[in-house]
């Protein structure tokens, strides 16, 4: 996979090609994000506000209106990233109780490491300063229920396995293992993969961790 990254680029060539495309549009990249949180910070901050959403005392709504006015029209500061699944039922920001602008969201059915999920994690780590990132599974997750049992399905839905099936060798049928598993695998591979965020984990700090949501009790459970 590292092949088809841009692997071999340095952070400044890689912030340096953004700017060129203008998708900093002329900024400086922040040296920090959010108030200059290390990576055991923004991990112990998301799980914090996982703790409130469990127990019910979310704090983020009343501010989101006045937060996307004020501080994120203009630029993006969030200080952790999160690869979730897509499935409508694990709502990242809520279950993480952040609001606009704190959290970097990629999703894609799984939460696999594709290259385009790559790129975009590199995005967040190089260019946005994110300090964490969490590969995040879920219970019940229908993406590798279908992967287990690797039957036919309609259209480009069996393009999954491939990325998916690697990483739950060994769950033996049994889905909440394989979730467990394939979280864990797809951090693992982040981390080896990309020669930004193995610079990032090395010289500045970065986490990345994997965990699986519980959609009944609402807890985020960490792994490795």
């Amino acid at each position: 996979m590292s092949k088809v990254m841009a692997g071999e680029w340095t952070r400044r060539q890689f912030v340096a090609g953004l700017a060129a495309m203008g998708v900093i549009a002329g900024r400086g990249v922040p040296a920090l994000a959010q108030t200059g949180m290390t990576g055991e910070a923004a991990m112990r901050e998301l799980m914090a506000g996982n703790e409130r959403f469990v127990a019910g005392k979310i704090t983020s709504f009343p501010d989101d209106l006045k937060i996307l006015k004020e501080k994120t029209v203009n630029k993006q500061e969030p200080f952790a990233a999160v690869l979730s699944c897509a499935d409508s039922r694990v709502p990242v920001e809520i279950i993480f109780d952040q609001s606009i602008g704190h959290l970097f969201v990629t999703r894609v059915a799984g939460n696999m490491v594709t290259p385009e999920l790559i790129a975009s994690l590199e995005y967040g780590v190089a260019v946005l300063g994110v300090k964490a990132i969490l590969v995040m599974g879920h219970s019940n997750c229908g993406a590798i229920s279908a992967a287990l049992a690797a039957k036919a399905v309609p259209g480009q839905i069996s393009v999954l396995y491939q990325h998916l099936i690697p990483g739950i060798e060994g769950a033996k049928g049994d889905v909440p293992v394989a979730v467990k598993m394939n979280a864990a695998y797809q951090a693992r591979l982040l981390r080896e993969s990309s020669t930004v965020i193995a610079k990032a984990i090395k010289d500045e700090g970065v986490k990345v961790a994997s965990g699986v949501y519980d959609l009944g009790s609402g807890r985020v459970t960490l792994g490795d």
